[in-house]
């Protein structure tokens, strides 16, 4: 396998957010570790971020993993100078612009294309030209959508059926057609796809065109196991065609600390304050809380997330998102009830910005995890046997809340109902303080925590030789390198 997967030449195009980029650096890191080369091509803003990711680690992938770096075109695209990744977009507003720019990338790619000539392209999802880029070239494209096999399933059923429109409201649940489950959403827990606005005709023509351009790929490369979705990965391959190879936790292929702590943006709390807390902690006592990178709450919704944690008596480490007025990050902390952090002082933790969330997850001390359900937490969590209280906001997390909740049974829903965007549905404290108190104490808490724990073990045993993931990741590596051959 080594010899032969050396000779292989792979290029990795990650989309321009973190919670693309980090999953697209694990995957680049496992390639590598198999003795790929392998390239990441990214713009000159967002290098940095991903050449930190790879020099901390003591098998220096330095040596094995390159960056190219092409222009984007953020000033003639009518975003602000700088504006290199989604995380820096000053609102939703600019997301169509911000999609727009990133087609500009499509010549400078076919550029390196052209003159590095790689064995393949592993691009993400939101680059759906890339397809057509590759093949000009004769270079198999495999899509990485970020997600799991349960929400690709999902997605690309209510894109086929269009349940949402046979629905007299929006409140009105439906089923899933076609999908193993009988899973039930309802229109308000959807994109708004049937919107008659400007970003939700974006939006639809952009899915049409990912799932299209997806059929032309090679294939599928899926952060995920098979043991903890098989019903929806035997969906996908067989039933949706789609060629498809599972190869994940991504996220297992860091070991050490110092990977697991730089993974992603410098924390802003160091890692060993972090866990010298945690470690005066009882076995799951804690409960760790943190909504991604994109999610914005208001004052008004942190405030309640603070009167629930407090009322819940449970002690808990909860990242805040720092929030910028007129660009400067704001000093007034007006969404903390008065007297809060020093009553919680020994018993909660707040850190403001960015956390060493593997550290943190694996961490004996934490108990549960309120999460986004964006698909890179929703895995870690999985890999570190936590359960979930699950609060979605956007994107496909929906989906993966029915998954956590409905399907594996190691979730508790908070209660939102509605697809919003960026800002999130507001939830009252109440409803966090019985969402908490429900994931941390009790009969069913500790079914959730056993089962948690089995998905974990399973989720290790398929990164390992001779499980499920590094098979499939084998399979993957001998047909590039057959078709290389030939």
């Amino acid at each position: 396998m080594g010899s032969e997967s050396r000779t292989l030449n792979i290029f990795f195009f990650p989309f321009l957010a973190h919670g693309h980029m980090i999953p697209t650096i694990d995957m680049a890191k496992l390639f590598a570790s198999r003795g790929v080369n392998s390239t990441i091509v990214t713009t000159p803003l967002n290098a940095p971020f991903i050449s930190k990711a790879i020099a901390t680690n003591s098998k220096t992938y330095t040596n094995i993993i390159q960056i190219q770096t092409i222009n984007f075109p953020s000033a003639d695209a009518g975003l602000p100078h700088g504006c290199e990744n989604l995380n820096l977009i000053p609102s939703p507003d600019y997301l169509p612009v911000f999609f727009e720019a990133t087609r500009r990338l499509q010549e400078p790619l076919e550029e390196q294309l052209l003159q590095h000539k790689p064995d393949c392209v592993v691009a993400d999802m939101f680059f759906p030209w890339a397809t057509d880029s590759a093949s000009k070239f004769g270079i198999p494209r495999i899509v990485f959508h970020g997600t799991g096999f349960f929400s690709l399933c999902a997605t690309e059923c209510v894109r086929l059926y269009e349940p949402y429109k046979n629905v007299s409201s929006d409140s009105e649940p439906f089923v899933i057609p076609n999908l193993p489950g009988e899973i039930k959403l309802t229109r308000m827990q959807l994109p708004p796809f049937a919107m008659d606005t400007d970003i939700s005709k974006f939006m639809t023509n952009m899915s049409q065109e990912i799932g299209e351009s997806e059929l032309r790929s090679y294939g599928v490369v899926v952060n995920s196991f098979y043991e903890l979705e098989s019903v929806y990965a035997y969906h996908y391959r067989n039933f949706l065609g789609r060629k498809a190879w599972h190869i994940g936790p991504l996220s297992l292929c860091n070991r050490e600390t110092e990977e697991k702590a730089k993974r992603g943006d410098d924390p802003s709390i160091d890692e060993h304050e972090c866990l010298k807390w945690l470690d005066t902690k009882k076995p799951n006592s804690v409960i760790y809380l943190c909504f991604g990178s994109l999610a914005n709450f208001q004052d008004s919704q942190l405030k309640e997330i603070a009167m629930g944690l407090e009322a819940s008596g449970q002690q808990f480490i909860w990242v805040v998102k720092r929030t910028k007025k007129g660009g400067e990050e704001e000093d007034k902390e007006e969404w903390l009830p008065e007297g809060f952090e020093k009553r919680m002082e020994g018993k909660g933790l707040i850190i403001r910005g960015w956390a060493p969330q593997v550290l943190i997850l694996e961490h004996q001390a934490i108990g549960a995890f309120v999460t986004h359900c964006g698909w890179n937490s929703t895995l870690e969590a999985v890999a570190a046997g936590v359960p979930m209280v699950t609060w979605p906001i956007a994107a496909e997390q929906f989906y993966n809340e029915k998954l956590v909740s409905e399907v594996l049974k190691i979730g508790v829903a908070v209660g939102v109902k509605k697809w919003a965007r960026v800002v999130g549905d507001h939830v009252k404290w109440e409803a966090v303080e019985k969402a908490v108190r429900k994931i941390m104490v009790g009969e069913e808490a500790e079914e959730m925590r056993k089962r948690s724990n089995m998905l974990s073990r399973l989720a290790w045993r398929a990164v390992e030789k001779g499980g499920s993931s590094y098979n499939d990741f084998d399979a993957l590596i001998q047909e590039l390198c057959s078709r290389k051959d030939h």
